[in-house]
């Protein structure tokens, strides 16, 4: 029973974290792939990615100073290198109002909120204080990362439409949040694991609305598509009618066009006669 030490799945929940983390994070790829090949930012929006490229920067800051957090440091290390290509990509191909207003957004983020949470932390404390007061902005900056999906999540039970919430990143969010809850638990940092907990049940819950709504988004296409049908049938039934009504007009019309040229050689052919 020593294999499973707290040590040791410490480590497994932190290589593990790491290795889903590096997923979630490789995920918007495909976005940056179309910027790239339309040398356009379109519609997409920059604020998720400078807030993600703060989040990681002040967990790298917080495991500077834990020391030893090995797992946090690889991961936020590498999340700070993909999040910054991410900027820079968005910023190259955003037109220029839209540049001015993410490098905006990284100076409130990473220039102005993480130079002041690094000067506090510097100057007005010492120790374990320190680590203690950095771990607090941290467990409050991935809760308020993690209660962001609450738009998405009230969207889809007004809307019944799971549309902008697709499974595989909800899963991936609850996958990710449960292996950090168990390497902060195992290593009793409770900055990393409380706000993980909220995250899981943040994640269970989307799933849930998932499969709650999954079905009725699909009840309504099929009703919206029943009436399409039923509405396209009913013009074409109309216009049927139409055509019959007009058909029915242009034989008549021919009836009373035959009659007159008839009844008019008639009477031609009398007054030949006469003469």
């Amino acid at each position: 029973m020593a294999f499973f030490s707290a040590d040791r799945l410490a480590i497994i929940f932190g290589l593990l974290g790491n290795i889903i983390s590096f997923l979630v994070f490789l995920a918007p790829l495909p976005t940056f792939y179309r910027i790239c090949r339309k040398k356009s930012s379109e519609g997409f929006q920059s604020i998720p990615y400078s807030i993600s490229f703060f989040s990681a920067s002040l967990l790298l800051y917080y495991a500077y100073l834990k020391t030893n957090a090995y797992m946090i440091v690889s991961i936020n290390g590498i999340g700070c290198v993909i999040e910054a290509l991410y900027i820079f990509l968005y910023i190259l191909y955003a037109p220029k109002k839209v540049k001015l207003f993410t490098m905006r957004w990284i100076l409130v983020f990473n220039g102005g909120g993480l130079g002041v949470i690094m000067l506090v932390s510097m100057l007005a404390v010492h120790g374990s204080k320190r680590v203690a007061l950095v771990g607090w902005v941290c467990a409050i900056i991935n809760i308020a990362v993690f209660a962001a999906p609450l738009s998405v999540m009230r969207q889809v039970i007004r809307t019944r439409s799971v549309e902008f919430m697709p499974f595989a990143l909800s899963f991936s969010l609850s996958l990710c949040a449960t292996t950090w809850f168990f390497h902060g638990f195992f290593i009793r940092d409770y900055y990393i694991a409380l706000p993980n907990i909220l995250g899981l049940l943040l994640g269970v819950t989307q799933m849930i609305l998932y499969f709650i709504y999954k079905d009725k988004e699909k009840c309504v296409q099929t009703n919206f598509e029943l009436e399409k049908t039923v509405s396209i049938s009913g013009n074409d039934i109309e216009m049927n009618m139409n055509f019959d009504g007009s058909e029915k007009k242009g034989v008549h019309t021919n009836f009373e066009l035959e009659d007159n040229v008839s009844h008019l050689a008639t009477k031609t052919i009398s007054t030949t006669n006469v003469i």
